[in-house]
């Protein structure tokens, strides 16, 4: 395949990356070193101490939090300087998220203070609004909240009953209705409102003051997890609000909600590895303490493969985390090389890498709950008390495969962004399927012998993978495929996978360039054993998809076609785990 210096969105698919054009977390610059520095030291003094009273809801406690963070500068990293911000670039807004990620439920409350709450108003938002409220947003003097969840509509968003009438003088427009599960809605002060106008079918997106007469809170939601956030209805009465207050234009709010959705999705992204770290350092250090048989339980192989297997999938969501990251700026700059403001320029390029947004909030979130679930497995029977940190890690994760939409929706997202990629008039998509259609029988295994040849090949043949199911699939199943989720979400699975291992594998790559060969040995066996993994998965996939829609002679000639693709040249993966582990257990903590 191509090699590409820049890679659009989706086009990891079909086109190779450049290893120059590959960003990795270890070319962070030193300001963006102590900004993760400033976000670790406010974890550990204002937050970690805390995490009890937090989870209490102790009245004025997680206001007070985000406050705080505003004082630093934390809340106006994405903020625009002339909007009382600091205007950092998308890469440093990442990592700020991903270290404070590990903040447990004050986590969930910046991420919505600094994303969903204010990004509407930053980029679709009159100049008036934006000098109004953006200042006073970035020093943490006003919290936000993002209102567009109704009982009545959840995923399905835009069906919700909320309405805004304009007023006969014209000046205002009279807002009716109720939201739910709205993140900060306990204390925020300015609240991004969605509703449709008159009989409009599509939603408007308004900016509502807390104060504003007719607006009501609801009892704090009793959750699962996330305690400590802050979750009401809200509701609104006859509401005035100034028509000066609509974000964006007239039945421009559900683009508004969706484009806003990838962001937040990215930033999921990020958030989770936060929590992912903290988790497996909780894993480690209690099996570093623990003993059994009259060892310490770190001893075992059995514990081994699990801190081992947390690290794998925890290197490898972070190298397609920054990997996208990297790629959302340079698309900034390159829109703003056209002429473009940056806020039109940052919605074109979150826009842009809407199918890897999605594939990183599916990736992320199931990373997370697996590191949490084998953390509470470590602990042993210690895991289910509520005394023990890895409690709260446990509880506060499973909300990350609904927030942002459902990981079921992101996977029909993903699948979606896909198809729209190769019906288009200039993609090269189906021809490439279709000609590696015709050529099934000459399909073989990866064969090349250098190290990162091989497996630059063999990550090339998942993606002819990905273009063989979906193109069989769409091919014989006709307009019937958009209604085959089941179908969807197997190649949707194939290219997270396929994304995932590539990310990974330019990271190692790079990183021969930077470390000494003495330490390269480790990050070749994260890659050896996630790309034998992603093989196997892409496989299955592969073949639940095919089982779904192939004729019996069908299935026999995409079978075998499939099982080349994936075939791998076999590593220990055993002693590959065994020496992952043993690194973390030496270091007591997550330095990879």
């Amino acid at each position: 395949m191509e090699v590409k210096n820049h890679l659009n969105g989706g086009e990891f698919i079909i086109h190779n990356a450049k290893l120059s054009n590959s960003f990795i977390p270890e070319e962070f610059s030193e300001e963006q070193r102590m900004i993760a520095d400033m976000c670790q030291d406010f974890l550990e003094k204002e937050v970690f101490p805390n995490l009890d009273r937090i989870d209490a809801q102790e009245k004025g406690l997680m206001p007070s939090l985000l406050k705080k963070t505003g004082e630093l500068g934390l809340l106006g990293l994405s903020i625009p300087e002339e909007y009382g911000g600091y205007g950092q670039s998308f890469v440093t807004s990442m990592i700020a998220a991903d270290v404070l990620g590990a903040g447990h439920s004050y986590a969930v409350a910046y991420s919505a203070d600094t994303g969903i709450g204010t990004l509407p108003l930053l980029y679709y938002g009159s100049d008036e609004l934006k000098q109004k409220y953006l200042p006073q947003i970035a020093s943490g003097e006003l919290l936000t909240a993002y209102c567009l969840t109704e009982p009545g509509a959840g995923s399905d968003a835009n069906s919700g009953r909320t309405r805004a009438v304009l007023s006969e003088d014209g000046k205002h427009y009279i807002l009716n209705g109720q939201k739910m599960w709205i993140t900060n809605g306990g204390f925020a002060d300015i609240l991004t409102v969605f509703a449709k106008v008159d009989n409009d079918k599509i939603l408007s997106c308004f900016l509502v003051e807390r104060n504003t007469p007719g607006v009501t809170f609801g009892a704090e939601e009793h959750k699962m997890g996330i305690k400590g956030s802050s979750t009401v209805q809200i509701f609104f009465n006859d509401c005035k609000i100034p028509v000066e207050n609509m974000i964006g234009k007239r039945g421009e709010g559900f683009r508004i909600a969706l484009n806003i959705l990838h962001i937040g999705r990215i930033k999921l992204g990020a958030n989770v590895i936060g929590s992912i770290k903290r988790a497996i350092n909780h894993s480690v250090q209690y099996a570093n303490e623990r003993k059994q048989f009259g060892q310490l339980i770190s001893n075992f192989g059995a514990i081994k493969y699990k801190l081992a297997e947390q690290v794998i999938r925890c290197f490898a969501n972070e190298s397609a985390l920054y990997r996208t990251s990297a790629y959302v700026d340079e698309k900034i700059h390159s829109e703003m090389e056209k002429g473009k403001k940056k806020e039109e320029a940052y919605l074109e390029a979150i826009g842009e890498y809407a199918l890897e947004a999605a594939v990183l909030k599916v990736l992320g979130s199931e990373v997370l709950d697996y590191v949490t679930d084998e953390a509470v497995q470590i602990h042993g029977g210690m895991g289910f008390s509520a005394e023990m940190p890895v409690d709260r890690c446990y509880r506060d994760s499973r909300i990350n495969r609904i927030f942002e939409g459902t990981n079921e929706i992101n996977r029909l997202v993903v699948a979606d962004q896909y198809l729209k990629m190769a019906k288009k008039s200039d993609s090269p998509i189906f021809a490439m399927a279709k000609e590696l259609y015709n050529s099934i029988d000459s399909i073989k295994p990866a064969s090349a012998n250098d190290y990162f040849d091989y497996k630059v090949e063999l990550i090339e043949n998942f993606k002819k993978a990905v273009l063989l199911t979906q193109y069989c699939a769409y091919e014989t199943l006709g307009k019937q495929y958009s209604g085959e989720q089941e179908i969807q979400m197997n190649i949707s699975d194939m290219i997270i996978q396929t994304y995932a291992t590539e990310s990974l594998m330019l990271r190692v790559k790079k990183l021969t360039g930077i470390k000494a060969e003495s330490e390269i040995g480790v990050y070749k066996d994260i890659l050896d054993a996630y790309i034998q993994e992603a093989a196997l998965k892409i496989y299955s996939s592969a073949i639940e998809a095919i089982c779904s829609f192939a004729s019996e002679s069908e299935y026999s000639k995409l079978q075998k076609a499939l099982q080349n693709l994936t075939t791998f040249k076999p590593i220990n993966s055993k002693d590959a785990h065994r020496r992952i582990a043993e690194k973390l257990i030496e270091d007591n903590i997550y330095k990879f």
